[in-house]
């Protein structure tokens, strides 16, 4: 690919250059910066070579940071410029001239068009937002989405393709909830104790892009048979003082303010983010149950009504020091505290037979205070050798994170006629706190060989070392406490995995091909200190992976790729320890648990227009003792929910993915996934074997309105699905946002409606030998927010830029 091959070329032929013209004097410099003729984004990494007028003789070269910006020094005399980035036709400015009356030159921005021509790797840049297709994943950059603006981390992952979060905040990948979350490609503690749900604890306006990996190589860990989403934070690197600042406000209430900051000065970088977040906010739930017992149905009507008050503080401050342009040493530390007080009123109401018969009825609060400091310490090294993507990068990570909830179960107990039997009422406490300690080494090299291929490898260890002190306690009638049942022990979770690996790449005029082996030791032990309750597991396997390329003709690309994954119980899966905030439903986990493996099979096809593309997929997954959430109901009608292991699951989907620019003022998006499944778990009981039938849409209208207003509708559809134990019902919802540019386009002010209709609740049926359940759950209502962006010192808006392009 001649764009990609000139970089490395112009970069190895301007360094010799440079050195021999070094020694001149009275020299200038030329700067400007480098956008999508489309979409007005910034392209960073592109090279710049500058020639001489009249002989054409290249002078000086570099490359663009993150935000397509350069400047390069060159003698006097009279030149241009020359411009080329992956998936971009070349580009040359005018001609200009360094002299002693002009030693500085601002060429302004730069405009290049993008060309469909690209084997590897396809980048559609897009006014919603820009996505990358590669061998391996799909990259996001979601700051021109209207619908992030003044929310979360969860609800960014809610508008990226592939992806669903549901009500409590977990994350599915192609309906798959055991997907693997990173943020800056490393484990974080917003996702140790919480799972996805911790994602809602990090604003919107702190991240620059998500990257979709749903059919990983060996590069990466093999945990999560879903993909992994790796979720990158801002992080400028211009030169000089800039960034931007965001105030958010919303109903409920939800009140924010971040910013992102950076200086530089020459060889040194300073970099800082902060995010501030307080949101109120309420969430209901409700459950009909129905126990049979001994020719007798026992009937519960249960309703939850909760609020949480959250105060989120997140700060990640850094420093990147420049041996040179390609030896960076980058420092990084990140504190997150999170405080929160959750108030839940229970109701439940019981019945024989019949809801015209009630028995009699009571009512639990639960009151919680909890809070969750969280710190991560990072070194990062890379250096860029001679050659195109010769390169070596290490890191150094540790994590200390820590929780504590405090929690408080008053409950009362009614006849039908509302009289209390103050006789059964009930007081109990619970201490739960939680802490993570992990070290992290990895060290990944890549070196180019042959003419367009690569050889890469690499070496990671993780040692995580987790505590759980858990104690449930219930007053006397003599006003003591005493444990309630065994519910008084500490849980340790001590896990060590080592693993190496290797890539061996290559391409020709249309074909390229990628093919890895990973390798991973893991040692897992988990201990219940009090009853001496001791449990390692240890797996050594092997992960291969292979991804292919074709380019067809018409503007057509295909992708075959497979992959082995593996799910490891977590420190949540082992768990023995119960919830304790509902008297009648219970959840924990299994400290019996096996580890799930998958192999994953895909099938991709791009097809590339002058407005736009589409992209389909076909993948197969087939896993072997799958995890599953099991519903077990007593003759009390009391639950218990644990994960446990399964036969199997054999899945087969299609996803189809598009991007239109209908008119110039009318942009559309689609995403569609149908899948099948067939899931076996007869290992639990006979009649929990299933097939399925499914499939979730969404589209995305984005309209350029006058007045410098941009208007954005997102719907979402999420058919039924079948489940070994029942059945979890549609899911359906609107989103609208509203933009407009203020502040002579430094500046933009936003509005977005997330669940117009108040319609995002999840229902689910589970039925078993004894019972019949049916559950509904909004974990969030209807929200509003607006929002101000300020940037300082940066480029002005994607519509500013678009427009100024269209006038020139």
């Amino acid at each position: 690919m001649p764009g990609k091959r000139s970089v490395g070329i112009v970069v190895f032929a301007s360094l010799l250059l440079s050195a021999l013209v070094g020694h001149a004097q009275n020299k200038g410099t030329v700067k400007g910066q480098v956008v999508d003729s489309l979409s007005a984004l910034p392209l960073g990494y592109a090279s710049i070579a500058i020639h001489a007028v009249g002989d054409n003789k290249l002078i000086n070269g570099n490359l663009t940071d993150e935000q397509g910006k350069f400047t390069i020094e060159v003698p006097r005399g009279q030149y241009y410029a020359v411009i080329n980035f992956v998936g971009y036709g070349a580009s040359q400015s005018n001609p200009f001239t360094v002299s002693s009356d002009v030693l500085h030159v601002d060429l302004g921005t730069l405009f290049i068009k993008p060309k469909v021509d690209v084997l590897q790797e396809v980048v559609v840049q897009a006014q919603k937002s820009s996505m990358e297709l590669s061998l391996d994943k799909k990259i996001f950059n979601v700051g021109q989405d209207l619908a992030n603006s003044g929310g979360t981390a969860s609800d960014i992952l809610m508008n990226i393709p592939s992806v669903a979060v549901d009500p409590e905040g977990n994350v599915k990948l192609r309906g798959s909830d055991n997907v693997k979350i990173l943020i800056d490609g490393k484990p974080s503690g917003l996702v140790s104790f919480k799972g996805g749900a911790g994602l809602q604890q990090l604003q919107a306006s702190m991240i620059e892009r998500v990257e979709v990996i749903t059919n990983p190589s060996a590069r990466y860990e093999a945990e999560g048979l879903g993909g992994i989403i790796n979720i990158v934070l801002k992080k400028e690197k211009n030169e000089g003082f800039n960034g931007s600042i965001d105030v958010i406000t919303g109903h409920p209430t939800n009140y924010g303010l971040a910013a992102n900051l950076n200086y530089r000065r020459k060889k040194i970088n300073f970099f800082i983010n902060y995010g501030f977040a307080y949101r109120d906010q309420p969430g209901r739930s409700s459950m009909y149950q129905e126990t049979y017992v001994n020719d007798t149905t026992f009937i519960l009507d249960q309703t939850n009504q909760s609020t949480m008050k959250g105060l989120n503080n997140n700060i990640r401050g850094g420093i990147d020091y420049y041996f040179s342009e390609k030896s960076i040493l980058t420092g990084s530390y990140l504190f997150r505290r999170s405080d929160a007080k959750r108030l839940t009123d229970i109701v439940y109401k019981d019945y024989l037979f019949s809801k015209d018969h009630m028995v009699d009825y009571s009512t639990r609060r639960q009151d919680e205070t909890e809070a969750e400091p969280n710190s991560e310490y990072s070194l990062i090294y890379k250096k860029i050798f001679p050659g195109k993507g010769h390169e070596l990068l290490t890191e150094v990570k540790y994590l200390d994170n820590w929780e504590s909830s405090d929690q408080t179960f008053t409950q009362h107990f009614f006849q039908p006629d509302g009289t209390e039997d103050a006789s059964q009422a009930i007081l109990q406490k619970s201490l739960n706190d939680e802490s993570e300690k992990q070290f992290l080494v990895q060290v990944d090299y890549t070196r180019p060989i042959a003419k367009e291929g690569k050889l890469e490898g690499g070496f990671r260890r993780s040692d995580r070392n987790m505590i759980n002190d858990y104690v449930v306690t219930q007053q006397n009638p003599d006003g003591s406490f005493s444990v309630v049942g065994d519910l008084d022990n500490i849980f340790y979770y001590d896990e060590t995995i080592t693993a190496a690996y290797g890539i061996l790449g290559n391409k020709s005029k249309w074909f390229s091909y990628q093919a890895g082996l990973r390798a991973e030791w893991t040692d897992v032990k988990t201990t219940l200190q009090k009853t001496s309750e001791v449990n390692p597991r240890k797996y050594n396997n092997l992960f291969p992976s292979v991804h292919v390329t074709f380019a067809l003709p018409k503007e057509n690309s295909l992708q075959l790729s497979y992959s082995r994954r593996v799910r490891r119980p977590f420190y949540n899966d082992l768990s023995p320890f119960m919830t304790y905030s509902d008297s009648r439903n219970y959840f924990s986990g299994n400290p019996d648990l096996n580890p799930e493996f998958s192999n994953v099979i895909e099938v991709g096809h791009m097809k590339y227009f002058e407005s736009g593309s589409l992209s389909s997929s076909l993948y197969s997954r087939s896993t072997n003792d799958k995890i599953d959430q099991i519903r077990i109901v007593d003759e009390n009608g009391n639950a218990t929910t644990m994960p446990r292991n399964l036969l199997s699951e054999k899945a087969y989907g299609l996803e189809v993915s598009g991007t239109f620019d209908i008119t110039k003022w009318w942009k559309f998006d689609a995403n569609a996934n149908f899948f099948y499944a067939s899931v076996d778990g007869s290992n639990i009981e006979s009649g929990y074997k299933t097939t399925t039938y499914s499939w979730f849409a969404r589209q995305t209208s984005r309209f350029s309105l006058p007045a410098n207003i941009d208007f954005q509708l997102r719907m979402n559809y999420e058919a039924p699905q079948k489940t070994v134990q029942g059945s979890r019902k549609a899911l359906k919802y609107m989103d609208v946002s509203f933009s407009k540019d203020i502040f002579k386009g430094k500046g933009t002010l936003n509005l977005n409606i997330l669940d117009v209709f108040n319609s995002r609740i999840q229902r689910s049926v589970a039925e078993g030998e004894i019972f019949y359940s049916d559950r509904s759950n909004q974990f969030r209502r209807r929200q509003i927010n607006l929002a101000v962006s300020y940037r300082i010192n940066r480029v002005k808006s994607a519509r500013k830029q678009r427009e100024e392009t269209v006038a020139d």
